[in-house]
Formats: structure tokens, sequence, C-alpha cells
């Protein structure tokens, strides 16, 4: 969710895997550390070897499809569509996609036949290996007021003026999908407080709450989810999602706490973190503080919650995935493990509309689980290898 979001999503462990670069990038003008980065590599393939694409109800899809078809169809036709290379313009996208919002309430074997006449399945590989780490994140549930309380009095903070978000990839190709933050001193762009400074009060917008909460680690978790619903004390709901983030680098608490011995990477996860930091409250804030990064929030109304697309993402079938090697609005096919035992694997058709700071790679993506009980079970332990399908229009 902008969870840079953008954001967002996402085990904390995740910061053990290493990042990855844009294949774009010249040889000669990175490091050496670079060059052994695995490389997004694409080989076709047809939909025969999809598993399970027959069984899948793209009806469950369609809707999730449109809403990343009606942006495509507004875009300039000779716009880059993302970062890969292989996606062209957005004129090779807007034919397809005008055709998909054409469809007059679809049945399942319609949708089937009209990918398999429009689109053409490519393997994705990092270097030679199509096989990766699949993540899960849900919307967070809190509980809040408007006004501070005994109870409610951990703020959730809006953006102020003063932060400049810069996209990277404006001004290099090479940086796609990276960006910085910070905050206009003489002329100079200069770092923005941590998160340390910004829960400590220690930054110049302690007024620019926009919902107090009544717990510490919600208001933590929520940030890294990028977006989530609070139940008001007056009854009411606020849905908040993503609307900056204080650019300094998202790091792993789950990492931290295994390397303090408190957890071991076998029973790491959401579940797990959560529960050791409520119960060593001595010691949350430090370790939680760890993480400089720092995610601020806006009110939303409508649909939600909205991904790094600027759309809705819809449970299921939304999918985050590495800004600076994929782009959003792409339909992928999935083979993924459950993230429970002895539940079928996630053969299904999702499409790339969000991002998050520890999603990075070729073959590494998150999946959108939703909101409420179900979805937090789902996504908290999730740590499932799998492999995916990106679909080019023909």
């Amino acid at each position: 969710m902008t969870r840079f979001l953008f954001i967002l999503l996402l085990l904390p462990f995740i910061a053990l895997i290493a990042s990855c670069s844009t294949p774009s990038i010249p040889p000669s003008s990175v490091s050496e550390e670079q060059q052994e980065k695995p490389q997004l590599v694409l080989k076709q393939t047809s939909f025969a070897d999809l598993p399970g694409w027959d069984r899948d109800n793209l009806q469950t899809f369609s809707s999730a499809f449109r809403r990343s078809c009606e942006r495509i169809n507004r875009a300039a036709p000779d716009k880059k569509f993302g970062a890969l290379d292989a996606a062209g313009n957005h004129s090779k996208w807007q034919a397809p996609c005008a055709r998909f919002l054409a469809l007059n309430n679809p049945d399942n074997r319609t949708l089937h036949q009209f990918f398999e006449q429009n689109f053409a399945p490519h393997a994705v590989y990092a270097n030679d290996d199509p096989i990766g780490l699949f993540t899960g994140y849900y919307e967070a549930s809190l509980k809040g007021s408007r006004t501070k309380s005994p109870l409610y009095n951990t703020p959730l903070y809006a953006r102020a003026d003063d932060l400049v978000m810069v996209q990277l990839g404006e001004f290099r190709d090479e940086l796609k999908g990276q960006r910085i933050a910070g905050r206009v001193v003489g002329g100079n762009l200069k770092p923005y407080e941590t998160r340390t400074q910004i829960v400590n009060g220690d930054w110049p917008h302690n007024d620019k709450v926009l919902v107090w909460v009544d717990s510490p680690v919600d208001a933590f978790f929520v940030q890294i989810q990028g977006s989530g619903i609070v139940e008001m004390n007056d009854g009411t709901t606020m849905r908040i999602g993503y609307a900056g983030q204080n650019g300094h680098p998202y790091y792993a608490i789950g990492r931290e706490l295994i390397k303090r011995g408190a957890l071991t990477k076998e029973n790491v996860s959401m579940q797990s973190i959560r529960a050791w930091l409520e119960n060593n409250p001595d010691q949350a804030a430090e370790i939680m503080n760890t993480n400089e990064s720092y995610v601020f929030f806006k009110e939303l109304e409508g649909a939600g919650p909205i991904g790094g697309e600027g759309i809705a993402l819809t449970a299921g079938r939304s999918l985050a995935i590495d800004r600076s090697l994929l782009s959003y609005g792409m339909p992928v096919w999935t083979d993924i493990e459950a993230p429970l035992p002895n539940a079928p694997r996630l053969q299904r058709l999702m499409v790339t509309q969000d991002t998050g700071g520890a999603i990075r790679g070729p073959v590494r993506g998150d999946v959108f689980w939703g909101y409420g009980e179900t979805a937090e079970r789902l996504a908290g332990p999730m740590k499932s290898q799998g492999r995916y399908w990106i679909l080019l229009p023909k």
C-alpha cells in the first residue's frame, strides 16, 4: 500500500532477503556487489503450462483487473508501462484493456478465453531460478479516538507539508522504483526525523495527529501493513491509508529479535513478534525504534485500502511486487504454497497493484488478504515458496 506501501507490506523477517537492482543498469555503472544480485529473466510459455489455470474462478478476479484497466486507459499511450521494458508502452495495454472493459458480465469460461486470446504468459526467473519468497499482508484493525485521553494516547500522524518525497526514477531510469524523502533546508534536501524522534515528539509537527489509538504495538503494525480500519470510541469507523514515509530505510524488527535471541528464524512471524512486544512492554519501544522508518496516514473515503497503483486493493487478488523490476497493472499467475498447513496451493490469477519496502527481487511477492481476523491469520505466518508468470499482451 504504498505501503511504500508504498510500502508496506510484510513480515518483518523478510529484510533478511537480499534486495535486487533493476536489470536495466549497465554492468559498468554498478558495484561488484550489485552485479552479483539476480536479474529478472522472462521465458515465454503457454497457458497449458500454468498449474491449475482451468480451475480458477476468474469472476472473483475480474473487478481487480477492471480497476487497473480503468487506470491504464487514462494514461498517455506513449508513456512507458512501468519499470519492465518487456511491458512496452501503455498503448500496448490499452487495446486489450478496452476489450476487457467492454465485456458485459462475462462468465468464467468467457474470461478464460479472453486472457488466452489477448495475453501470453511469461515465466519469471531470478537468473535461472523460478522459485522465490511470498509473504502476506492485510488491512489492520485498531481502536481509536479523535481526541487524546488516558486510553487513547498513541498518535498516528498525518503527513506534514514539509515532507518532500522524491521518486528517483523520474531523474534516472536505472533508479526506477527507488525513492528518498526529507525536508528542504537552505535549498538542500536534508534527512527527515527518525521514528525515535517522531514518537518521542522531537519534531516540529506534534499537532499533526490524525487519530489517537490505544496501543503503540497496533500503531507500529499498521505502519508495516500500510492501511487499517480504526474502530472509533464514538461507534464510527475510520479507514486510514498510507500518505507518506520519512525516508529512512525499513529495518525488520523480526531480524532484531532473532539477533538478540528472543525469537528464531523458525518461529518468527507477525503473531510471534506481536506477542513478544506485548509481553515485554519495557523493551518494546526500543525494539520498534530499531526500525527508523515511519509512515504517515490519511483518512480514506470509499473502497480501500489503496495500493501503490493508486487504486483499491482486492483481497486474494492484489499482489505487491518489486516496483523497480515489475510494473503495476499486470495480470500474474501464481503457484504458491498455502500459508496454512493442509490447504491448497495458491494457484490463481492476481494483478500487480502494490509494492512495499521489504519486497525486493525478481521472484518476490506479498499477497493482500483483506481485512479481519481471517486475513490476519492468513497473512501473519505466510513465508511460502512459489513462482509466478506475468501475462503480457500479444
